[in-house]
């Protein structure tokens, strides 16, 4: 009977320890449901499930000028504008391209800015098969938050289970400090892009 007794207690400590052991190591819903991401880098195209994107060029500025509302206005920040231009076309259908989100090497994300409005360039971009369409994406990032960064693009913000795409930003030229090389004093939005480049 005794046997019996310890047998059970056995089979019952085995039973919560593996019970607990596999509460504490389950993957959380959120990065169940996480999108996918499709890897590429700066200046090749990279084919998410609904739309392509390649990243042609990225600016960095400690000004933003830009017009709003037929008045000129200057926007600064405690880091770095981060001004990325893309290409962006859908793959199969029409379709929008809506959230970007510069990831830094730390993990810590950096959403679009808020404080620009609506503007034609930015996103939603709605995008057809076959046509380009250039689009741009500007974030306020920390300025040691650029060496090791990746671009994120998604068609939707919440997106579970959607295709992602993760754009590395190692073609950005930074100094041995991990700062952009190229940082301009002000950049104008407005400014029409160079002929010949996107």
């Amino acid at each position: 009977m005794r046997i019996r007794v310890l047998g059970n207690l056995v089979v019952l400590a085995a039973t919560v320890a593996l019970s607990y052991g596999m509460q504490v190591t389950k993957p959380h819903y959120a990065d169940l449901t996480a999108p996918i991401p499709v890897d590429g880098a700066m200046h090749d195209t990279v084919r998410a499930r609904s739309f392509d994107v390649r990243l042609d060029k990225v600016v960095f500025a400690r000004q933003l000028k830009t017009s709003q509302f037929g008045q000129e206005k200057l926007l600064t920040t405690g880091g770095l504008w981060a001004v990325v231009t893309t290409n962006l076309s859908a793959t199969a259908a029409s379709t929008t391209v809506a959230d970007g989100a510069w990831q830094g090497p730390t993990g810590l994300r950096y959403h679009q800015t808020e404080r620009l409005g609506y503007r034609q360039d930015m996103p939603p971009h709605g995008v057809d098969p076959g046509l380009e369409k250039r689009g741009l994406f500007v974030f306020e990032v920390p300025p040691d938050q650029i060496r090791g960064a990746s671009l994120l693009i998604s068609a939707r913000q919440f997106g579970p289970l959607d295709a992602q795409a993760r754009i590395s930003l190692d073609g950005v030229p930074t100094g041995a400090d991990g700062q952009p090389k190229d940082v301009l004093p002000e950049y104008d939005l407005d400014a029409p892009p160079p002929q010949g480049k996107t």
